[in-house]
């Protein structure tokens, strides 16, 4: 595919581009090449929750995502056994993050069991099962506080 790409480049360079827009372009077409090489992440069935918990920070941490954390619940409570909390820095970021942890997790077949909170954009939950995902706005994490009521 790159053999089709670069001489498209070149070309549009040669038809009345700049050298810095067809600069630009070529670097587009590289980064598409790059994201459509890269292998497939293996799948996550039978993962452990803390793979699960870590799979997932590294996507929110790969979109941008503030103030990442996992937290161990195992002792605090039967409802998971993990959190994974983290900022988004506006609505329409928080609402991206959610939606990009769910679209990386369906690729990698984990599929959220529930997932709450899309209307309002400043909490979003993820249910899949042993861990639990909070996507919050940086308002809403610091008046719920789930770091320090669950926090280690």
């Amino acid at each position: 595919l790159s053999r089709w790409i670069r001489p498209y480049c070149r070309a549009m360079s040669l038809a009345g581009d700049s050298r810095r827009q067809a600069h630009r372009k070529e670097y587009i077409m590289e980064e598409i090449l790059n994201n459509e090489n890269q292998a497939k992440k293996p799948s996550l069935i039978g993962a452990t929750p803390l793979q699960l918990a870590e799979a997932i920070a590294e996507i929110l941490d790969d979109t941008r995502a503030k103030d990442i954390k996992i937290v161990e619940l195992k002792d605090k409570t039967d409802i998971a056994e993990y959190f994974v909390l983290a900022n988004g820095t506006s609505s329409t970021h928080v609402k991206a993050l959610a939606g990009e942890v769910e679209f990386k997790m369906e690729e990698r077949d984990i599929k959220a069991e529930a997932v709450e909170g899309r209307g309002n954009n400043a909490w979003i939950v993820l249910d899949y099962s042993h861990v639990i995902v909070h996507v919050f706005s940086r308002e809403a994490r610091e008046f719920y506080d789930l770091d320090r009521l669950y926090g280690n």
